[in-house]
């Protein structure tokens, strides 16, 4: 006699087949009901319209459907021009950003010339200072030895002259 333990590894890991197949059939009846149902109602309908009818439904929406797709096919071409006129407006930009690149580039270089010029310009007035700091006491300019009276003839005569 085979004695069959639930315990057993073998034996415990079959799945259980107890109301899993009773479930699954009432699903499958039911769907096949409701499919046997609208097969029943789409004819019950159809039959009620007359062909004339039926034709003229089915012109009906092919020229709702026709209309739909010029729509469709005009919003397209609307949004393929405005594509293209964002593209070209996006060109003039980026060639406006070289441009104003080029200047700033053009402009960076001056400025580096000019900021050369003043530091050579700085040196040559250092370089001056030096000279005439370092330049003998005697070489400076006497001071006016002439009389006072005659200095002040002199500064009136220069202030005539400028009236």
């Amino acid at each position: 006699m085979i004695h069959l333990d639930s315990h057993d590894p073998e034996i415990g890991n079959w799945p259980r087949r107890g109301s899993q197949p009773i479930a699954f059939a009432a699903i499958l009846v039911l769907l096949i009901v409701i499919g046997i149902g609208s097969i029943a109602l789409l004819r019950a309908t159809t039959q009620g319209i007359p062909q004339v009818d039926r034709v003229a439904l089915a012109r009906l929406l092919h020229s709702r459907t026709a209309q739909t797709f010029d729509q469709l096919a005009d919003r397209t071409r609307g949004l393929e021009v405005s594509q293209q006129e964002a593209i070209d407006q996006l060109q003039i930009v980026q060639d406006e950003l070289q441009t104003v690149k080029r200047l700033l580039a053009s402009e960076e270089a001056d400025k580096k010339r000019l900021a050369d010029q003043v530091a050579v310009l700085t040196e040559a007035v250092d370089g001056l200072r030096q000279s005439f700091a370092s330049a003998s006491p005697d070489s400076s300019p006497q001071p006016d030895t002439r009389p006072a009276g005659t200095r002040i003839h002199a500064i009136n005569g220069l202030q005539h002259r400028r009236r």
